[in-house]
């Protein structure tokens, strides 16, 4: 247990940080999951129109540090590829 007021505080602030991360993280899987739901039905539509909405929060999760920011970089580009080789194919 933390001995100082200061140390205490700490703790209630990495806590809140825990959880708000953990829930963040949380939301950009599963976007991704639903961009590759989309992507399994074959419905290039809706895949495209559900990467449109996933691109930013994958952005918005790198750029606060909650996963790499080449992570997010190769996860928007693989999503994209995979939307837009779909679309080539039909």
């Amino acid at each position: 247990m933390a001995n100082t007021k200061s140390a205490q505080k700490a703790v209630r602030k990495i806590a809140t940080r825990t959880a708000s991360n953990k829930a963040r993280r949380t939301q950009m899987r599963t976007q991704i999951r639903r961009v590759e739901e989309a992507i399994a039905s074959g419905d290039s539509v809706a895949a495209m129109a559900v990467l449109k909405a996933t691109e930013p929060l994958i952005a918005r999760t790198a750029q606060k540090g909650i996963v790499p920011k080449k992570t997010g970089s190769r996860k928007i580009s693989r999503l994209t590829q995979r939307v837009k080789a779909m679309s080539a194919g039909v």
